[in-house]
Parts: structure tokens; sequence; C-alpha cells
């Protein structure tokens, strides 16, 4: 459990800090809720992806949802990650193109990177404020010590949304699941396809945490799928109060599906993002270091966590 005046802040993936959880009034019934509405009349023959199916509440709250934070995970998968951002030694999703391949070993770890938030509606998520200027409005909306370890957590997500996008680079937070199908259709159309991580949690051989283990996988034959489109946005969950997704949108991309079995026999259909143009990325970016390649010389690829997703251009 996490609590505020900890001095050890450690991300707890087997439980939610109950004692700090945030109450956000949002009262829902049987019927659809209007995120999920809101997908079904922009994107009708698209289902939502599970990542976002999760996120959305369910349809029989009856009384007021809570919604706890986690500490924000190093922000690895950013492509233009400052030299602070780049402390986390996990190399995992890293791979090279000509790597993947029927009957190839990666050894990888998937993960979820938030737990226990959900969507807010656009109409409630707008009535929050979400800027530096508002930290202390925000802090005491949610009742939260402005010297806690969630205060951090608050402060650091807010300031990586608003930091100048790179070179090359279109970047937005989502509040909420309609303003994330606005900026994807803006951007790419109304007939982007939409990828994500799938894994299968029916075995019983999990870690500790509820998690699986850093394992070897296998890539399967006669399955992977090349999803074509030069531009593609990536969105990534955040550690917030509610969902948040930081999305940033890049071109000289190629998407995959890959089929994986784990060595404890898990099956994962695995969504990755090959960048063919690293020539403006952080030369420091962990990729460089666990790939062993320098920036603008070889297409880099990653796969994408559970609770992440590629949006791609259906050109």
């Amino acid at each position: 459990m996490i609590r505020s005046g900890d001095s050890l802040f450690r991300p707890s993936r087997s439980s939610l800090p109950r004692k700090d959880m945030w109450p956000v009034a949002v009262v829902a019934s049987n019927a659809a809720l209007p995120s999920e509405l809101y997908w079904r009349n922009t994107f009708p023959n698209t289902p939502i992806p599970k990542p976002l199916q999760d996120l959305l509440l369910p349809g029989k709250i009856s009384k007021p949802a809570h919604i706890g934070v986690q500490p924000n995970s190093i922000p690895q998968y950013r492509i233009y990650a400052s030299d602070e951002q780049l402390r986390d030694k996990d190399y995992s999703y890293f791979f090279l193109q000509n790597q993947i391949h029927p009957g190839s070993i990666l050894n990888l770890h998937f993960t979820k990177t938030t737990v226990g938030t959900t969507f807010l509606p656009r109409q409630v998520a707008n009535s929050y404020p979400f800027s530096s200027a508002n930290l202390p409005q925000i802090l005491d909306r949610f009742g939260l010590n402005p010297q806690s370890k969630q205060a951090k957590v608050v402060q650091e997500t807010i300031r990586d949304c608003e930091a100048p996008a790179a070179d090359g680079e279109e970047r937005f937070c989502a509040t909420s699941l309609e303003s994330m199908v606005d900026y994807s259709i803006e951007k790419l159309g109304n007939n982007a396809k939409v990828l994500a991580t799938e894994v299968d949690h029916n075995k019983k051989n999990k870690g500790i945490d509820g998690e699986l283990p850093k394992q070897e996988y296998r890539v399967e034959g006669g399955m992977m799928k090349r999803v074509f489109g030069d531009k593609s946005m990536v969105c990534h969950n955040q550690n917030y109060a509610y969902a948040v997704f930081y999305c940033h949108l890049t071109t000289k991309t190629t998407a995959y599906v890959v089929p994986l079995v784990g060595a404890d026999g898990t099956r994962v259909m695995a969504a990755a993002v090959c960048h063919s143009d690293t020539s403006k990325w952080n030369p420091k970016h962990l990729a460089f270091q666990a790939l062993n390649v320098k920036p603008g010389t070889v297409p880099v690829c990653h796969f994408l966590p559970e609770d992440h997703i590629v949006w791609v251009s259906n050109n």
C-alpha cells in the first residue's frame, strides 16, 4: 500500500493505494457510457481495443467511482526522451526489424504501466483543470498534500504533457476517450486502424504480483501481420487520477502485429512499431543502448505494453 508519507514510493501492481484514492463523482447506469457510444458512432465497424475497453467505467456503478494513482513509470518509450528520462534500464521492449521472423527468440516482459484508473466522460474530464498553472487547484480538488508522492506524479504527468514537441513529432495528451478519438481523426482520418498488445492471462504461473514474468518468447510463423500506413500515433497510458493518454504522432513508421509464445506457454498478440528515421532521437535513448546502434543508422522497433495503443493511417 502506498501512503503519501512513505519514504519509498514503489509501484505496487498487486494492490491499489486504497488510502490515497481520490473521489471522482461519476455515476453510470446499465446503459452504454457516453464514451462508448461516441466510439461506436465514430467507428461503427471497429471494436474498442481491450486496453481502452478496460478503462471504461463499468455499466453497473451505483455510487461514485474512486480513482487511485500509481507512481509514474519512466517514459522509456518516448522517442525524444530527455537525459533524465533515460534512467530505467529495462531494454526488453526494443528490437531490430530483422529480428522479427518465424522462430526468432526475444526476451520480453509484457506489463501494464498503470493500474486502477478509468476514463472519465469528456464533460466530466473537462471540468477538471489540467495545467501546471492550475496545479494548486488540482491538488486541492483531489485532496492531495502538495508534498506527497502522489502530488509529484500529478505534476510530472502534466509537465510531460505540456513539454514542447520535438522536430518531426506532434503530441497531445487525451484526458478522455472522446478527445483521443477526435485527435486521431484530425491527424489520421476516420479510417485509421487501431492496434494493441493482447496477452492471454489465463496462465497460472504468474509472478507474486500477478504479472507474467520476463521470459523468452518465440515468434510464431504464418500469422505476423504488417499494417500499412507511413504515419502512426502511439498513445501511452499515464499515471494520473483518471485515464490520461500521452499520444505522439510520427511519420516514417511501420506497424506490426506479432504472434508470440512464451516459454511458459503464454500467447501474446503483440503490437509493435518500427521507426525508419531515428536521426533526430536523443543519442542516449535506451533503444540505442539496448541495440548497440547509432541514431539514423537502422530502423528501431519496440513492442507496446498492454495498456498502450497505436493508431495507423490506412493509406
